[in-house]
């Protein structure tokens, strides 16, 4: 059974060292999963030749403080300039822990504004979606930020005209709702027991769907489209629900790596898609006043001493760090 978070009547530090170890625990789930095309894992470099796993699980644990400090400062209803200021020390963190290699930076700003709204909800003591008090509270802010221009998503907004991941975050992450969060649902459905293949099937959804500036940068829209037929094509095919789902996954990851395509929107969405599902239990589909699975969150600690970030895995089987 998979162990969610239950919404929070009162932030506390405890909660919020919970949420921090929930968000790595989310980014090694990410790294550990194989085939995803084009990209690092485990098994192998993906499309990249200046980046490892272990700069991954370097990077995910010297981030973890910080998804901590956003989840606290989301509680007092912190402006986004400061849940920035906090974003800007984790990718120094970051950066000087693999060397001045980008690991995580999307996936701090997706887990770090949803760790925020985290603590906003734990205030305000309501049971909506985190992703809908994301949208209420910061969602302005963020669709008026201008996009940064040295980054890849700004480069292709100037281009392309792609909204990236600062339209789908001020939104409340529509797609990595109905897409990403159900595709992983609809994976454990296909694969029960093999938390890895609902990973894939997230990822492949999100691929399919994902307008994702990474590859329009390494791709243009050639690269990008490439991307998303061979996606659909192995939704269409069935999926993880194929018997040999692991080999045709593995012949796409081949493909992007001969193209040197590397979705990393998606792969930012994958680790986003298993955070949103341990903090909003109810189907994207559903309204956010009908959650109802509420464990409480303390079933996640298991007694362990939660004085500093040292604990593993708090993701249960389908983020579990070790598990193939």
């Amino acid at each position: 059974m998979t162990k969610r978070f239950a919404f929070q009547t009162a932030p506390s530090p405890e909660s919020a060292r919970r949420i921090a170890w929930l968000a790595r625990a989310c980014l090694l789930a990410e790294v550990q999963t194989w085939p995803k095309p084009g990209l690092v894992s485990h098994i192998d470099q993906g499309s990249h030749t200046d980046m490892t796993i272990a700069q991954f699980v370097s990077s995910a644990h010297a981030i973890t403080p910080f998804f901590a400090q956003l989840y606290e400062a989301g509680s007092i209803s912190a402006p986004l300039s400061r849940l920035r200021e906090i974003g800007l020390a984790a990718e120094r963190a970051m950066m000087d822990a693999t060397g001045g290699i980008n690991t995580h930076r999307g996936a701090i700003w997706a887990l770090g504004l949803a760790s925020a709204a985290a603590g906003r909800r734990a205030t305000l003591g309501v049971p909506s979606a985190c992703s809908d008090i994301l949208r209420q509270h910061w969602g302005t802010e963020i669709l008026a930020t201008p996009p940064e221009e040295a980054t890849h998503g700004g480069r292709m907004r100037r281009l392309h005209g792609a909204g990236g991941a600062r339209i789908e975050a001020g939104w409340g992450f529509p797609t990595i709702r109905t897409v990403g969060v159900s595709a992983l649902r609809q994976g454990r459905a296909l694969r029960p027991g093999d938390p890895e293949a609902a990973r894939v099937q997230c990822c492949m959804a999100l691929i399919a769907t994902l307008i994702d500036t990474n590859l329009l940068y390494r791709g243009g829209w050639k690269g990008l489209r490439f991307a998303q037929r061979h996606a659909r094509h192995f939704l269409e095919n069935g999926g993880v629900g194929q018997e040999a789902w692991r080999q045709e996954a593995a012949v796409i990851h081949s493909d992007f790596v001969k193209h040197r395509l590397s979705p990393g929107g998606a792969a930012d969405g994958l680790a986003l898609s298993l955070f949103l599902d341990r903090l909003d239990p109810a189907p994207p589909q559903q309204e956010a006043h009908r959650i109802a699975d509420r464990i409480n969150i303390q079933e996640l600690d298991n007694g362990a001493n939660s004085s500093d970030f040292s604990r593993p895995d708090l993701c249960g089987d389908d983020c579990g760090i070790l598990r193939r």
